[in-house]
């Protein structure tokens, strides 16, 4: 069984734990929203980051200034690596500015429409190594929120429409709320967020 411990960090958000993460991972994922800050699963996600290399050469440096400088370094690559996958994915961001700190990422900027907000916390968020984004966008034009859903094993997006819309056939609305991301309907994962739009 798993046992999860939240904590109370701050009065708008909360810091929560599982005593067995890699097993929990993969099969089912806690996510939640408090004042713009969303969770992810860490180890699941496209591959972008490249930290093992950074992490070795982290190990080979003794100076805890120069592991500073290395941590710094590493970190600002991953916030280009994010907003270059930002970029590719065609989402427009005026200010697009995000800060990487260990596994949490802080997205800032101006958006159009929720809809772009909510792809690149996604597109953040569903980057492995990346455990929370902190949702700095400001949105322009407001317009409902989406529903997070996390994809769980055995889920296809027939299923997916047919829990929150009943009915399967719905399932194009979800692949288009989730383009570009989603290149297929059938290229989702365990651990993967995806958005659900209200009908």
């Amino acid at each position: 069984m798993f046992k999860k411990n939240c904590v109370f960090e701050t009065s708008t958000s909360i810091k929560c734990s599982f005593n067995n993460e890699t097993n929990f991972g993969l099969i089912f994922r806690f996510f939640f929203q408090i004042m713009g800050l969303f969770s992810f699963l860490k180890s699941a996600g496209a591959k972008i980051l490249g930290t093992k290399a950074a992490e070795n050469d982290a190990n080979a440096v003794e100076s805890k200034s120069a592991l500073d400088v290395l941590k710094e370094a590493n970190e600002k690559a991953k916030a280009s690596a994010l907003m270059s996958q930002i970029v590719a994915h065609d989402i427009k961001i005026e200010n697009l500015d995000i800060v990487v700190d260990d596994d949490a990422a802080t997205v800032y900027g101006q958006v159009q429409t929720t809809a772009d907000k909510e792809k690149a916390i996604l597109i953040v968020g569903n980057t492995e190594g990346i455990a929370t984004v902190d949702d700095r966008l400001t949105v322009l034009n407001d317009e409902p929120e989406a529903t997070f859903y996390t994809v769980v094993k055995g889920d296809t997006l027939s299923k997916i429409a047919k829990a929150h819309y009943g009915d399967a056939m719905k399932y194009p609305v979800i692949f288009e709320a989730n383009k570009p991301m989603l290149t297929s309907p059938d290229l989702i994962y365990p651990g993967q967020v995806l958005r659900i739009p209200a009908l």
